[in-house]
């Protein structure tokens, strides 16, 4: 059956269920002829009879039974894909892939429930990594949105503002440097520093702060995961350089506390990315258009640090 068409197998269904051909042909807007060629076209194609002739008509025969049932299920299919292509057009289903720097996890967890309450029939599927691991991962294609702080240097790309996104260095709360004001960033000289991995976008902006400060950062452990770094920054291990976002609870809650130096807090900004040359389909659309309007509402505020 390599050369059966969709116009086959409905003229096919249309004279079982009509009982002619003549029938079938005023059906679909053509001539008789034009549905009997068809049909003898498909039972050479087949090897077998589709339909006897009796009194009361047109019968399929057993190989016009299982033609039927086949059109059936084709039918059915193309059903569903229509109704899904018109919930996606309405935004009553859909997928949107969203891949998000590990930085970010600590509020857009929350942005992406928010939506997802909004739009239930919208499947989401969240991917946290490190800043390297998402951005291989967005290079091929695998996101339709990405919430990162530092969009890709190269390529073409689709940016939105989210929001503000500081950071600071935080300290247990018994250091020595705790509660001073305006430390110049020499004080911090002689201090050990625990650093996020390279590449990271943490990394980079710490090593930015202390170059332009003209000073050189101890750097006694380098650990890929914020949350052992303020766990090892609470045992007294060293400082560190770190987003504000990623430590508003413990700030809030005393377990860590920012140091008061001077060109800090260092402010940056959260995106919403996407690749410029993606087809945006309506779900993905919606969802970075919610979270370009609604981000302000979910990032801590300055009050947590």
């Amino acid at each position: 059956m390599r050369n059966v068409t969709l116009k086959h197998l409905r003229f096919v269904e249309s004279a079982a269920r009509l009982g002619s051909f003549a029938a079938a042909a005023e059906a679909n807007n053509v001539t008789p002829p034009a549905v009997t060629m068809q049909i003898r076209q498909l039972e050479d194609d087949i090897g077998l009879p589709l339909f006897d002739r009796n009194a009361r008509g047109l019968e399929p025969t057993a190989a016009g039974r299982e033609v039927l049932l086949a059109a059936q299920r084709i039918e059915g299919v193309l059903g569903e894909c229509r109704e899904a292509l018109v919930a996606l057009q309405t935004l009553d289903a859909g997928r949107v892939t969203v891949g998000v720097v590990s930085t970010a996890k600590y509020f857009a967890p929350r942005m992406l429930a928010a939506y997802a309450h909004k739009h239930p029939k919208v499947e989401l599927k969240l991917v946290v990594g490190n800043r390297r691991d998402i951005l291989e991962q967005f290079e091929t294609g695998l996101f339709d949105l990405c919430v990162m702080g530092r969009p890709p240097d190269a390529g073409d790309w689709e940016t939105n503002l989210l929001g503000p996104h500081p950071h600071v260095i935080v300290a247990p709360p018994d250091h020595r440097l705790a509660g001073r004001a305006e430390l110049a960033a020499a004080a911090l000289a002689d201090e050990t520093f625990l650093v996020r991995e390279l590449g990271s976008g943490t990394r980079f902006l710490m090593e930015r702060f202390f170059k332009a400060a003209g000073v050189r950062a101890k750097i006694v452990m380098e650990i890929g995961s914020n949350e052992t770094i303020k766990q090892a920054v609470m045992a007294g291990l060293g400082l560190t350089f770190i987003s504000a976002h990623t430590c508003a609870a413990e700030l809030h809650e005393g377990r860590l506390v920012s140091l008061d130096v001077e060109g800090l807090p260092m402010q940056r900004n959260w995106f919403v990315v996407r690749p410029a040359g993606k087809r945006l389909m309506p779900a993905a659309r919606s969802m970075r258009d919610f979270l370009v309007a609604e981000a302000s509402a979910f990032l801590p505020t300055p009050t947590s640090f």
